[in-house]
């Protein structure tokens, strides 16, 4: 049960970016924002997604591809002109490989080892990375370029638990999102310095449409830890709010592992 009061206010006068808020988490998040006041701001590389969750909270919907750098920075620029600052930025957007799942899923139902490495391709690789850490540098840095002159702001970024202990056949995600852990630990501690908080959510298993593509076998070895089973999008936007709230003002460079106990529950 979800037992946080939305319309609080707690993010009132504040201007807030999400990116990948066009669905799964990303939305959740945004929806979340404009409950308690923020001025929300909507970017998706789906311009349809964006335009939809925006008109469902009267936020600005933004179309921008996260691997592109300049495209980053002019949405970044775009928001601040507009806006006169940018008090929160929530980076959501990120993929997964739906052939690396779909090759777990072949294994599962013919009893066959899993091997996704040997057939991983460089293109594979390398579309996850982009996207995921890429992706995070590019929006990190312009966030902190356009929150530095402000002298505060909070950026929450989305790793993945899977850093911590990842399932088998997913080398370049996890990677991915270890890497984005590091990353916004470091970005982190040169961030405080100009009065910007930077943290991240680790989340476990979550209901999003990503996880619809889960191999059933991989969905029920989650299920089968005698933790909470899968999140929901609205449980980890409580979890990214929390962070970039005045609530969590002492909290800075965490890694904020939400998944229902899979590590310590047994």
């Amino acid at each position: 049960m979800n037992d946080n009061a939305t319309g609080t206010g707690r993010f009132t006068g504040c201007t807030a970016l999400v990116t990948g808020g066009g669905s799964g988490i990303g939305a959740a998040v945004v929806r979340r924002l404009a409950a308690e006041g923020a001025a929300v701001h909507v970017a998706d590389v789906v311009a349809a997604n964006a335009s939809s969750v925006a008109a469902s909270v009267g936020a600005v919907a933004h179309t921008v591809d996260v691997t592109d750098a300049a495209a980053v920075d002019g949405l970044v620029d775009a928001v601040v002109r507009g806006a006169g600052s940018l008090d929160v930025v929530v980076h959501a957007a990120g993929v997964d490989d739906p052939q690396a799942k779909a090759w777990i899923r072949e294994a599962g139902e013919s009893g066959r080892p899993v091997d996704v490495t040997s057939r991983l391709t460089d293109e594979a690789w390398r579309r996850v990375i982009s996207v995921n850490l890429d992706g995070t540098f590019h929006v990190l840095r312009a966030a902190v370029r356009a929150m530095r002159p402000q002298g505060s702001g909070a950026i929450v970024t989305v790793g993945s638990s899977a850093s911590f202990d990842t399932l088998v056949g997913y080398p370049h995600y996890a990677a991915s999102k270890a890497a984005v852990h590091a990353l916004s630990q470091s970005v982190a501690k040169e961030a405080v310095g100009f009065g910007i908080r930077v943290n991240t959510v680790a989340p476990g298993p979550v209901d999003t449409p990503m996880a619809g593509r889960t191999p059933p076998s991989v969905r029920a070895a989650m299920e089968a830890t005698g933790a909470l089973g899968y999140a929901s999008a609205e449980e980890l936007a409580d979890n990214i709010c929390y962070l970039a709230s005045s609530g969590a003002s002492n909290v800075v460079g965490a890694v904020l592992l939400s998944n229902g106990g899979r590590f310590t529950v047994s």
